[in-house]
């Protein structure tokens, strides 16, 4: 590495697939994390069969997704791996032509699993949102969340626990914005035999 010093040296003429990855870095862009859901493991809970959850990620706002029996909604989402989320963009189902399904209060909770409405209420979320009719709308930004509470995500359980006014809850689209976190991927090294 350094002459006369000993220790070391790297061979000069190496080809680059040849050299071990180097360190894994922070995400250093926002991105949409959608990609990055394991949707094995994500469900809703009093979902409309007709209009699934995983409709919300398609962007197409009149094929979103809807409660059944009244207007609360649960959605938990689970990420193939640790993510920052730093914000949330829920879309008003058929660009509006129903407002009275809107969501309008929302409860975040992070890293919770296996919550249903019998429990929900008495865990304290992350974050509770209030959505107006401007917040759903397309070209509206996203909202931004705590930036403490959102650092090391593994799953996101959204409560919607309440609408504008209507029978039954319905979003036409959810974006989560955020930053991947700096992992191994083991596959990226190269066995070393013999």
């Amino acid at each position: 590495m350094f002459p006369g010093l000993g220790g070391a040296t790297l061979p000069t003429g190496a080809p680059a697939a040849e050299q071990e990855p180097g360190p894994a870095e922070d995400g250093t862009k926002l991105v949409d994390l959608s990609a990055m859901l394991d949707k094995t493991l994500s469900y809703a809970r009093n979902e409309n069969t007709a209009y699934p959850w995983g409709n919300l990620f398609i962007g197409d706002s009149r094929l979103g997704t809807q409660s059944d029996a009244d207007e609360q909604l649960i959605l938990h989402l689970t990420f193939q791996e640790f993510v920052k989320v730093k914000s949330i963009k829920f879309t008003e189902w058929n660009r509006g032509a129903n407002p009275d399904m809107n969501p309008v209060t929302v409860h975040i909770h992070v890293n919770r699993n296996n919550l249903g409405f019998e429990d929900i209420e008495d865990v304290d979320p992350a974050q509770s949102i209030t959505l107006t009719s401007g917040d759903l709308q397309e070209i509206s930004d996203a909202i931004d969340l705590y930036y403490v509470k959102f650092q090391r995500v593994k799953s996101l359980t959204l409560f919607i626990e309440d609408n504008a006014g209507g029978d039954v809850t319905a979003i036409g689209g959810l974006k989560i914005m955020g930053r991947t976190i700096a992992t191994t991927n083991m596959n990226d090294f190269k066995s070393k035999q013999g």
